[in-house]
């Protein structure tokens, strides 16, 4: 395991966690977290965490749009905390990271992005492109 695959890229969501690592300087997606609950979430993560022997976490958070909405990134850095984790966090600016994973699937049928939608492999994507733009 090279040092990169150290390293997870997170989507954080009400109801799905989208996941995505390095492996030898390709960008994967990983199965995403289905979240009953934070706590179940958090320990699923923080297992995940411990199993890849993650050193950095990469997590997107939303700006806060033009009015400055800071509860997403409050809500999402509360539910980080709830890893006790204890390597770097890195936070990545994630907006338009949905968008972006929504255009990557631009070829597949609609049944398709539905089911993508439903069973969380959208949010990994956008853990992609979280991980994408936090190392460019």
């Amino acid at each position: 395991m090279d040092s990169s695959s150290k390293i997870l890229a997170c989507d954080v969501g009400l109801k799905r966690i989208g996941l995505a690592h390095i492996v030898q300087g390709i960008i994967l997606p990983l199965e995403p977290i289905i979240r009953r609950n934070r706590n179940q979430a958090a320990k699923e993560l923080a297992e995940l965490v411990a199993q890849m022997g993650v050193k950095r976490l990469v997590v997107g958070l939303p700006s806060g749009g033009l009015g400055g909405d800071t509860s997403t990134q409050k809500r999402i850095k509360h539910f980080v905390g709830l890893l006790g984790f204890g390597g770097e966090i890195v936070y990545v600016d994630e907006d338009f990271t949905s968008a972006h994973a929504l255009e990557s699937l631009s070829h597949a049928k609609r049944e398709s992005k539905r089911a993508y939608k439903k069973n969380g492999m959208l949010d990994s994507l956008s853990a992609c492109e979280i991980l994408r733009r936090y190392l460019k």
